[in-house]
């Protein structure tokens, strides 16, 4: 079996599976279990001077059967007392010495603050630090989390703060709730971030009840937007987690999050430059257990293969993610419709007829049967026949020699500027 184990900037742990800092790490009960049922690691919920929650705090998005396809909460930082949690974390660690425990923390924008709670959480014995400047809700209102997180001068200057006074390594956990996070990337390596996690939950509304007109949730009448997460961010996370990995200037590890739902979104994420994932949604929807099909996955994956350690498939797919202005325009595909697996549904003539290209014909044999046929002339290889086509396997794309040689529109802009710079006579 392949070595699971992963560095994560210092931090070890047997696996790459974390348990991100939310719900499920609230105290030692569910982190042991957590390590028990086989997580690598685990990120405690987010210390800080306690707080109060409201009641009724959680929402999901279902979609099309598919249920938590998408995770709203408004639940805050911890609501325990500081002494509780240090002593829990305490006790975890000496229970699981070769387990990962990282622990969240967010405060004001206070040197003395941000010195204070750092010695007193690193005196019970974390393996690192999670600096939380990504809450998009209730702190931010605060002046804390995402409100700090979008200004890159606040991530410079307070990482630089948690590192002054800290011994373990320091993972700096970016909002998306911004234009570009390489830029606060960039400012938390800046001041010192021996890693970046991303991404925190996304700026979000689960939903408008019909009936009363209240949001869901809401809290006696009155909703607040949320922190947005689960399986329908997995995208967004895994693009901002593959441009800070292919940024030359933000050369520490990523510890990705977002969506990540089982062994394959871990492998994509890893395969986008991430050390390894932490996971939230899954396991309030599954139970703890689901690591355990991780770990086996990822184990099969690596064996089949051949790849003797889960650290060699990091970032192995960074060089394939560029700039739309570095693809070859002169790639061609075209769809290729298999009519022994048809069932004539027409879902890809409709939406090619309707939305795209109208290159796909209805057509009668001999006999007078219908089949489908695409026009290879007009294709343009879109890919949307075969989205929408619910049988796999009815639809191919293949790919179609070129005439000519790969042509960017960074090098046909060149290109066409030498003409005009020296035009032909």
């Amino acid at each position: 079996m392949a070595d699971l184990s992963i560095n994560l900037a210092g931090i070890q742990s047997p696996n790459p599976f974390w348990l991100a800092s939310a719900p499920p790490t609230n105290s030692g009960y569910q982190v042991q279990r957590a390590f028990e049922a086989g997580w690598g690691g685990a990120v405690w919920k987010t210390l800080g001077d306690p707080i109060l929650n409201v009641s009724s705090r959680f929402a999901a998005v279902s979609f099309n059967g598919q249920r938590v396809a998408g995770f709203n909460n408004i639940e805050l930082i911890t609501d325990r007392p500081l002494e509780v949690n240090l002593r829990e974390i305490y006790e975890t660690k000496k229970r699981f010495p070769n387990h990962a425990v990282v622990v969240s923390l967010m405060v004001e924008p206070k040197q003395e603050k941000w010195h204070e709670i750092v010695k007193k959480v690193e005196a019970v014995g974390v393996d690192g630090l999670e600096l939380n400047f990504g809450c998009p809700h209730g702190m931010a209102e605060r002046g804390m989390g995402s409100a700090s997180g979008q200004v890159p001068e606040l991530v410079e200057k307070q990482t630089y703060w948690a590192k002054e006074a800290a011994q373990t390594p320091v993972i700096v956990k970016l909002t998306p709730n911004i234009t570009d996070i390489t830029s606060t990337a960039e400012a938390a390596v800046r001041g010192g971030a021996d890693a970046v996690s991303m991404i925190n939950t996304i700026n979000s509304l689960a939903g408008v009840d019909l009936d009363s007109w209240n949001t869901i949730p809401h809290v006696g009448g009155k909703g607040a937007h949320g922190g947005y997460c689960g399986p329908a961010v997995k995208p967004i996370a895994l693009n901002m987690v593959g441009e800070c990995a292919r940024n030359t200037r933000i050369n520490v590890p990523i510890s990705g999050m977002g969506g990540v739902s089982n062994w394959q979104n871990a492998v994509e994420f890893m395969l986008m430059g991430a050390s390894n994932v932490q996971v939230c949604t899954a396991a309030m929807h599954h139970g703890f257990r689901i690591v355990e099909d991780m770990i086996d996955g990822l184990n099969n994956y690596l064996d089949a293969k051949g790849i003797a350690s889960v650290r060699d498939i990091v970032g192995k797919s960074v060089p394939k993610y560029s700039d739309w202005g570095n693809l070859d325009l002169n790639y061609k595909i075209v769809a290729k419709i298999n009519n022994d697996v048809c069932i004539n549904c027409n879902k890809c003539h409709i939406a090619c007829e309707d939305t795209s290209h109208q290159c796909i014909d209805m057509l009668k044999d001999g006999h007078g049967n219908s089949y489908l046929e695409v026009r290879d002339e007009d294709c343009v290889g879109c890919n949307l026949c075969s989205i929408v086509c619910p049988v796999d396997g009815a639809i191919d794309m293949i790919e179609v020699a070129s005439e000519h040689q790969p042509m960017t529109w960074n090098e046909r802009q060149s290109v066409l500027s030498s003409l005009q710079a020296n035009p032909i006579k």
